[in-house]
């Protein structure tokens, strides 16, 4: 079956960035899939990370066959991150939680995918950046631990990216539709459910008990579909959610990322709030069971769930 695509005008090196958004990839090995330079060039045909990754490639998905999407296009054309790495950008996010963390002149440095154990010895799983006071003699003062939310993604953008990467000059505008198409779009469900709440309960929990500050980072656009977390001073926090946005500069054509705004949460209020459903009326679900019991009753032909002993000895 081929992919569903209609590239739709021929690119130039220079040009506006398109407005209207036609495909879901908003940036791809750092750059936006419209910019032509030199420098965006090179990224996408050597496959770099201009994000500050481990090592100087993409290794989003595969190793040897990268998904280089930093972040995508939702449908209603808001750029959405989707890729860790992407808030890595600059290290403004290590700055941020330095401030929330340590006094001022503090000596600190960033220590990256540090494993964490409880108390049995077994993994809580790794610590995205963890972050390090130390003194004259190079000891360890004090750390706090930051964790990294990028959205996870529904739908199959590898199509899109594949299909986009055979040719970019002239599929920067390419339109993914068609009949049977998945729409790409962010998961911000999942991403809160599957992701966000385990992180907090088993390695915040460690670093709670510890009496450690935390940092979580995510895009403004994933916060918003949050619970309102209870806010407090900073003084009095022991976590600050650092907000971030992705905004386009039309002259380079590249996107920055910009602190939009930090939230500064208790612990457990913000694990609760995140956690724990808002219970609906209960007189509502009492309403479904009795429509399906009413749907049961009334199935004259709906066996019972189990047979009784006096069935199966007439039955024999």
């Amino acid at each position: 079956m081929s992919d569903p695509l209609e590239p739709t005008s021929e690119s130039s090196a220079a040009h506006e960035p398109h407005p209207q958004h036609t495909h879901p990839l908003a940036e791809v090995f750092g750059y936006p899939a419209d910019n032509m330079s030199p420098e965006a060039v090179r990224h996408r045909t050597k496959k770099l990370c201009p994000f500050n990754n481990k090592v100087p490639n993409c290794t989003k998905d595969k190793a040897n066959d990268p998904l280089g999407t930093c972040s995508i296009f939702d449908t209603n054309g808001d750029v959405t991150i989707t890729c860790p790495i992407r808030f890595r950008e600059d290290w403004l996010i290590a700055d941020a939680a330095a401030a929330f963390f340590f006094p001022p002149g503090a000596s600190w440095t960033s220590l990256i995918e540090v494993r964490l154990d409880d108390a049995d010895g077994q993994s809580a799983g790794n610590i995205d950046v963890v972050l390090v006071s130390y003194d004259q003699r190079g000891r360890v003062t004090d750390f706090g631990s930051v964790e990294v939310q990028a959205v996870y993604i529904s739908g199959n953008v590898r199509r899109p990216f594949e299909y986009y990467m055979q040719d970019p000059a002239t599929r920067y505008n390419m339109v993914w539709r068609g009949a049977g198409v998945q729409v790409v779009r962010p998961d911000y469900l999942s991403s809160s459910r599957k992701r966000l709440a385990p992180q907090l309960l088993f390695k915040g929990g460690i670093m709670k008990a510890w009496n450690k500050r935390q940092v979580v980072v995510l895009h403004r656009s994933f916060y918003a579909t949050l619970p309102d977390l209870p806010e407090v001073e900073p003084h009095e926090a022991e976590m600050a959610w650092l907000l971030y946005d992705l905004r386009l500069d039309p002259t380079a054509n590249r996107y920055q990322l910009s602190h939009y705004r930090t939230v500064y949460t208790r612990f457990a209020d913000a694990l609760e709030r995140i956690t724990v459903s808002r219970p609906g009326p209960v007189e509502a679900f009492m309403g479904k069971l009795q429509v399906r019991l009413d749907a049961k009753m009334d199935d004259g032909d709906n066996p019972p769930d189990a047979p009784i002993l006096s069935d199966i000895i007439v039955q024999e």
